[in-house]
């Protein structure tokens, strides 16, 4: 690969930048916040009871695993003041193409040349949101799981990213908790969400033809694999609309049977049971 105009930004007095406060934005942020970098979370509406409140509730616990204090918290609903200092920017706005393709553009202009934009996608390569972007070489993925619960994060290329940029990401997430994955290539779904979504497809197609219910599957899940939650748990936490969201990119990318997609959607999704979020899901 060619070389890039890219270099390391300044990561002591430069915030990074959160947009979308949702689920997982709100995780990141503390996380970050938790080994003592600044963030500017930004989301439309600034919910001091929802997004920052959580980061509020638990970036002191966090940072005592990482033995640091705190950094700062600042939100804001204004792009620009968000993104134009920042060394870094992770999206975590809902899973729709066609609205990272924008925010990717805006981003591409608002932010200092060095900066990371890292789309927390996770199914929708980087390299489709760049369809209006010029400074490729500092655009990728960094998907993160449930974080402080999961903390693996898969970093994978844009296809013109810098492979320095790569390395700098990586270690700075581990600098962070994180326990950072590089995809070689370029994958729909990265390393284990790929895996992880035939699994959730299987277990939804188990429900929709009635041969068991969520309760159950969790507990043999659970029994099998020694873990402390069922994957029906873990959809009804990241919300079911999320779940739709990837799973519509995988019927459209990968061919695979809309079958388990369809079902969620009339019978949860278009009802507005989103799961935790919503206070009912596919565990009721």
């Amino acid at each position: 690969m060619p070389s890039s105009p890219w270099t390391k930004p300044d990561t002591s007095n430069r915030p990074i930048a959160v947009v979308g406060g949702g689920v997982l934005g709100r995780r990141i942020a503390m996380m970050w916040i938790g080994a003592n970098f600044p963030v500017m979370l930004c989301e439309k509406a600034v919910d001091y009871g929802g997004a920052v409140g959580y980061v509020q509730e638990h970036e002191t616990e966090q940072a005592a695993k990482q033995g640091t204090e705190p950094g700062e918290l600042k939100a804001t609903n204004n792009l620009e003041e968000a993104v134009r200092d920042a060394w870094m920017v992770i999206e975590a706005i809902p899973e729709k193409l066609e609205l990272k393709i924008e925010l990717m553009a805006e981003l591409d202009k608002l932010t200092r040349p060095d900066c990371i934009i890292a789309s927390n996608s996770s199914s929708l390569n980087s390299s489709q949101m760049i369809v209006k972007t010029k400074k490729n070489y500092r655009i990728c993925n960094s998907h993160y799981y449930m974080p402080p619960e999961q903390l693996f994060v898969e970093v994978m290329s844009c296809g013109h990213t810098d492979p320095e940029l790569m390395s700098f990401l990586m270690e700075k997430a581990a600098q962070a908790g994180f326990s950072p994955v590089m995809a070689k290539v370029e994958s729909t779904g990265f390393v284990f969400n790929r895996i992880w979504a035939s699994l959730k497809r299987e277990i939804l197609l188990v429900m929709a033809e009635g041969v068991s219910d969520a309760h159950t599957i969790d507990a043999m899940f659970k029994s099998w694999f020694q873990a402390n939650k069922g994957p029906c748990l873990m959809m009804d936490t990241v919300g079911l609309d999320t779940i739709y969201n990837v799973e519509a990119v995988y019927v459209k990318q990968r061919g695979v049977d809309p079958s388990a997609m369809n079902w969620l959607k009339e019978n949860y999704v278009d009802k507005g049971n989103l799961g935790a979020k919503a206070g009912t899901g596919l565990l009721g």
